[in-house]
């Protein structure tokens, strides 16, 4: 995931504005939530909604109003990118940081569900009822939003 990180800084550097007081180094700043949001979708990607809208969202107020635009673009074009990669990524029981994957879903008694989860939708077999309600909720909001 670094090299889509550093991807967008390198392309997004030379438009940076400068720093003032409320942000001395924007440079490091705009890094830093690259890194965090491309971490973020490789850990997280079921739960992580628009990853290009929240990481525009994070560092637009570091480039003057002329960049928006090219920002924008670009962070969109980068994570569609990564997200493409993540998906060709082997899901053997493991996360791309090797940690073993584990459902989504949570038991009774509020602890995580410990099984294997199937790569179509982040739930284990005994958890695939909470996938469908997802897809209701989010046709629900689409339609409350037309």
């Amino acid at each position: 995931m670094y090299q889509f990180s550093r991807a967008i800084y390198r392309e997004l550097a030379p438009y940076i504005g400068s720093g003032d007081s409320a942000h001395p180094d924007p440079h490091a700043e705009v890094l830093r939530s690259c890194e965090a949001t491309l971490e973020r979708l490789a850990n997280d990607r079921h739960y992580f909604a628009r990853p290009a809208k929240s990481l525009f969202n994070d560092i637009r107020i570091y480039f003057p109003m002329s960049q928006q635009a090219h920002v924008c673009q670009t962070v969109r074009r980068v994570l569609a990118i990564a997200e493409a990669w993540l998906e060709t990524q082997p899901r053997q029981g493991f996360d791309i940081n090797g940690n073993p994957l584990q459902c989504r879903a949570t038991t009774r008694k509020g602890t995580p569900c410990q099984r294997m989860p199937l790569p179509r939708n982040g739930y284990c077999p005994s958890h695939q009822h909470l996938a469908e309600t997802e897809r209701l909720e989010e046709e629900a909001a689409a339609l409350a939003v037309a």
